[in-house]
């Protein structure tokens, strides 16, 4: 079983995947509950690092909605 990544590699992963086009802007992406099991890592380490992207301005939170790639 592969060793979960650090936060810092979940947003690092994030970015990239967000770069390489396979997110663009707009996009919603998978529920948390969803992207902790790709991962393999817990509910809070990804809500960390979504909370992350969302203070740098890559991601943003719509209530009731999702998370979302911001748009540019």
């Amino acid at each position: 079983m592969p060793i979960p990544p650090t936060m810092a590699e979940l947003v690092d992963d994030h970015i990239r995947r967000i770069e390489e086009g396979e997110w663009s802007p707009g996009t919603q992406l998978p529920a948390a509950h969803v992207m902790a099991d790709e991962y393999n890592v817990s509910l809070s380490t990804i809500n960390r690092a979504w909370a992350t992207l969302r203070k740098r301005g890559v991601l943003v939170g719509r209530p009731g909605r999702g998370v979302f790639v911001a748009e540019r």
